[in-house]
């Protein structure tokens, strides 16, 4: 039986010290459209990187689902044991970064990068607990220069790009399967960004329920081309997966492979304040979008505390590190879901009783259904690596709009694009630090633009929508 709330507390759960427990369906209930959303949604994103993992990673189909269903329920973590009012996601931008740079040849095989990933996911634990315990993260922050976060941003979506558009990966499947790819990549980047469409859905509020769906239709379209181009078929599976967590942990726990050395958490350390910079950006994004629908319900307090959050998405990746490190897939926001969940929340306690009520039905109350579900995860299989590019597009033009419609002279493009190409270009201290000289040398460390502003609804989570009034 779910706890009632009294009008104007926060929802109830059981308190922690900064953090708070709320146990699905006694401290929360079910929200069918959340529930349905979720389920479905949930498997076209949450498997992305199982191709990834098999042919880079030496991971076996099943390890792959395995380790991605170990990442979606510390996600829930987030919401269930600490409190946490954002519904939880990847930091997406920061993605082909990663990519990028354990892929580079420096690190050949997958214990080489299994430890690559181990300490980035370390250091951005490090850099959390410290910058939340000190309360030094919104200073750093405003230290910035706009300049020098816009051309991280800008980077970011250039490494997306190169991704997709890698020609030397045999196995990208944008040339092995281009008719599929190519019909869901462009049905996502305009149901995504497409400006007539927003247009449209002004007068046709159907159009806003289809995007707001994310990678789902162009999952759905690439399922149906791909037979009819002869280019994959399906082979589905009945039963249940038999989760091989100890050949699993075999292969990328820290405490079977050894622990990274301190030259390698050196070389990642710049990745990491780089992904802290980008998860900054969301935690003000999450908040602003909280404290704006807050005005509409005035019967349940939202706790909004950054130290806790720090603190929380510090622990999320530290637990990651060790049983399934893969970097940065512990974050703190799903841009578009929390748009999604928080709209509906706003209209009222009729509508939706507790915000928590929305985000544990998205994320199936932590019950990881699909990563255990034999037709389902053989369904998706030949979609996966199609869903993988979906998300590296969105988050490469999303994050390239930001940057780039913020600035306001030729200077400040040249200054993003610098930064942007050294961060892609060389190594991540490298990069930096010619993009660190760049800005102070051609703008200075107090030039302030229009406001490059490090937004986590523009630099998507998982490509949702960009808009916040438009979920």
């Amino acid at each position: 039986m779910t706890i009632s709330r009294r009008k104007g507390d926060p929802q109830p759960g059981f308190r922690w010290g900064l953090f708070t427990l709320r146990i699905p369906f006694i401290h929360s209930r079910a929200t069918l459209s959340e529930l349905l959303q979720g389920l479905s949604i949930s498997a076209a994103t949450g498997l992305a990187l199982v191709p990834l993992l098999t042919s880079a990673f030496g991971l076996s189909f099943e390890e792959a689902v395995t380790m991605s269903m170990l990442h979606s329920l510390l996600l829930s973590s987030a919401w269930m044991f600490f409190g946490e009012p954002y519904c939880p996601g990847w930091i997406t931008p920061a993605l082909p970064f990663v990519i990028a740079f354990v892929l580079s040849g420096d690190f050949d095989t997958p214990t080489e990068r299994f430890q690559v990933m181990t300490a980035l996911s370390l250091d951005l634990a490090a850099i959390l607990l410290l910058l939340g315990i000190t309360g030094f993260g919104a200073h750093l922050m405003r230290w910035i220069p706009d300049l020098l976060k816009g051309g991280i941003i800008l980077g970011a979506a250039l490494a997306a790009f190169l991704r997709v558009f890698d020609v030397s990966d045999a196995t990208n499947v944008l040339f092995t399967q281009p008719y599929a790819t190519t019909a869901a990549l462009a049905l996502s980047l305009i149901l995504a960004f497409s400006l007539p469409l927003q247009r449209l859905q002004k007068r046709h509020p159907w159009l806003a329920k289809i995007t707001a769906l994310g990678l789902l239709p162009g999952f759905i379209l690439a399922g149906i081309i791909g037979p009819f181009a002869g280019e994959f078929s399906y082979s589905i599976e009945w039963g249940f997966l038999n989760p091989p967590l100890a050949s699993l942990w075999q292969k990328v726990s820290p405490l079977s492979i050894g622990w990274p050395s301190i030259d390698l958490y050196l070389q990642c350390l710049p990745m990491a304040l780089i992904a802290y910079v980008l998860f900054f950006g969301d935690l003000v994004t999450g908040d602003e979008i909280l404290k704006e629908a807050s005005t509409y319900r005035d019967d349940e307090q939202i706790v909004i505390n950054p130290t806790r959050t720090h603190l929380s998405v510090g622990i999320r990746n530290a637990v990651m590190a060790i049983v399934a490190p893969f970097f940065p897939t512990q974050g703190i926001l799903w841009t578009g879901v929390q748009v999604v969940v928080v709209q509906r929340w706003r209209q009222g306690r009729a509508t939706m009783d507790s915000l928590f009520d929305g985000i544990s039905s998205y994320y199936g109350f932590n019950i990881p259904i699909i990563f255990l579900f034999l037709p389902l995860l053989t369904l998706l299989k030949p979609l996966m690596g199609i869903a993988l590019l979906m998300t590296l597009l969105l988050t490469g033009f999303a994050c390239a709009n930001v940057a780039l419609s913020k600035a306001r002279t030729s200077i400040d493009y040249g200054v993003m694009l610098l930064t942007a190409a050294c961060l892609n270009v060389f190594n991540p201290w490298q990069g930096l630090l010619l993009g660190i000289v760049a800005t102070v040398l051609l703008v200075g460390m107090n030039r302030k633009t229009a406001g490059v502003e490090l937004n986590g609804d523009e630099c998507l989570s998982n490509g949702d929508a960009p808009k916040l009034n438009n979920p």
